[in-house]
């Protein structure tokens, strides 16, 4: 009877040792992965395929944590909506971003550092340049035109501020104070509205304080030599921007500008390519980025988080729409209001999705099936999200594969979250919606965007996307062949470089000259930042 007893001992050792076991082969199977949001939600996200890395609410150390979830729900939120982990931030440029930060609480708006500023700038009192570095340093980046623009040009803004140890001010205009949560933990990175500086976003390439013209006239120069410094510097970095402007991606420029206390930067381009030029800052860009196709990946996941109205806008409409789908396609169509619909465009955007396998081919020919077949097994599933002014593309998709059977089986399920016609520059409605529209397409799997497109440099970036971009026609009612093509990074595109050789102050290709930049696909005369082939 002993050993009886003994051997229902060891039946029950197995029985409960083996449970767990398959308790974990049972949830392997079906793929569960139970999460908690900041919001103390539970959800339930089913995951097919590969298993996927723990979120990382604090993205690598990018963020700092201890932020006040209330206040912006998308800064440690957002991560456990992205499928992939993004690419991870050097440790240096973690250390650097909270020192960054430290800087722009001692040194930003509220303190005694920034009224001092404020005082010498209002009074445009001059200082020498041999008095050395100011403590407190300030950069004011004017915003401008669409959404996308001034998304690239906050982030380029940053991190030259970060390089050059600024202070970085926001210009409130278009909605910048009101789309985003504050980067910064414990102060602001908006301009106050009591700045003394008031007509500083009229400021062009006519400014007499323009870095450019103040060489021109000999106010400033760039030559090693005991000068006063102005009060300020506009550093005018537009579309178009004169070979002179251009001139502040030179080492020169940059000495002398190093020690005015403020500057003012206007630009609607992502001018971190020609930072890259600049020799003094090229030991710190690699050890901040030792992955230089990384930029705007890093810079745009710290700067620019969704406020809780957007949020709410993203979240909704990715739990509704795409969340349950085994892949999420992104489709970026740039189109501008007055131009008509056009079937060339939709048979480019159709050719080049199926030849490069993002969506099934369809069944086209032939009857269609007389009995409808009974229902079958759960089958892949692709949702489709479209992006774009007009609506036309998104209802000729939607229509196709309603009407007609995929080859591969798979069900598609297109989407659109809005079509407002035209660009509407500056309406908060219209901003809201395309800054939603753009954080929804970074959380897409795979992505597809319009040529020159800066809404579609943003979303690629913020995904951590190297997106197939459609090539422009030659002629407008021909469709390109290839229809498109897979980028050569997911950085956006520098679309007004200078062509320039500071060292032997001659017109060069920068791409001739730097290893980590090549020419955009979609912009010929653009310049990107990629991995260099010899690493």
């Amino acid at each position: 009877m002993a050993k009886s007893g003994e051997r229902r001992g060891v039946v029950v050792v197995v029985v409960m040792l083996a449970l767990p076991l398959l308790l974990v082969l049972l949830l392997s199977a079906d793929r569960r992965v139970l999460i908690a949001s900041d919001a103390q939600l539970i959800r339930l996200v089913t995951r097919r395929g590969s298993a996927a890395p723990a979120h990382d609410r604090l993205l690598g150390g990018l963020l700092a944590d201890g932020v006040d979830e209330i206040s912006c729900h998308s800064r440690y939120q957002s991560a456990s909506y992205r499928r992939r982990a993004g690419r991870q931030p050097s440790r240096y440029l973690v250390s650097k971003l909270r020192r960054h930060e430290a800087l722009q609480r001692r040194c930003g708006p509220g303190t005694a550092a920034y009224s001092h500023a404020q005082e010498q700038l209002r009074s445009g009192k001059r200082s020498h340049a041999g008095a050395g570095s100011p403590a407190c340093k300030y950069l004011v980046s004017i915003s401008y035109r669409g959404l996308g623009n001034r998304i690239l040009a906050a982030a380029s803004a940053f991190l030259y501020a970060v390089l050059t140890d600024r202070v970085l001010l926001v210009d409130p205009s278009n909605e910048m104070d009101e789309l985003f949560c504050e980067p910064f933990p414990g102060t602001t990175w908006v301009l106050p509205p009591d700045f003394p500086l008031t007509s500083y976003t009229n400021f062009s390439i006519a400014t007499a304080e323009s870095h450019a013209n103040m060489v021109r006239n000999k106010v400033i120069s760039t030559a090693d030599v005991v000068q006063e410094l102005p009060a300020f510097a506009y550093i005018h970095l537009d579309h178009d921007a004169t070979g002179q402007d251009k001139q502040f991606y030179c080492d020169e420029d940059q000495r002398v500008l190093r020690d005015i206390q403020w500057l003012v930067m206007r630009t609607d381009s992502y001018i971190v390519p020609g930072l890259f030029l600049v020799m003094a800052f090229q030991e710190e860009l690699a050890m901040l980025f030792p992955e230089p196709d990384t930029v705007f990946h890093h810079l745009g996941r710290y700067l620019f988080h969704p406020n809780n109205h957007v949020w709410g806008l993203v979240a909704r409409y990715h739990d509704a729409y795409l969340a349950a789908a085994h892949q999420k396609v992104g489709i970026q169509v740039r189109v501008f209001g007055r131009e008509p619909n056009s079937p060339e465009l939709l048979e480019q955007i159709t050719t080049c999705a199926q030849k490069e396998g993002l969506l099934p081919e369809l069944h086209t020919a032939g009857p269609p099936a007389a009995i409808t077949p009974p229902p079958a097994p759960p089958r892949r599933s692709k949702a489709v999200l479209v992006t774009s002014l007009k609506g036309w593309y998104y209802d000729q998709l939607k229509s196709m594969y309603w009407e007609h059977a995929t080859v591969t089986g798979e069900a598609v399920g297109v989407h659109q979250p809005s079509h407002e016609e035209y660009q509407h520059f500056g309406a908060k409605s219209h901003d809201t919606k395309a800054w939603a529209e753009i954080y929804l397409l970074s959380l897409t799997d795979v992505l597809v965007t319009s040529s020159s497109s800066t809404f579609g440099y943003v979303a690629q970036g913020l995904g951590g996307l190297t997106p197939w971009v459609m090539f422009k026609p030659d002629n407008g009612s021909v469709v390109p062949n290839p229809p498109c093509g897979r980028d050569v990074s997911m950085e956006p595109c520098f679309h007004a470089p200078a062509f320039y050789d500071c060292r032997i102050k001659e017109g060069a290709d920068p791409s001739k000259i730097l290893p980590q930049v090549k020419h955009c696909k979609d912009v010929g005369w653009g310049l990107k930042l990629v991995v260099p082939s010899n690493t």
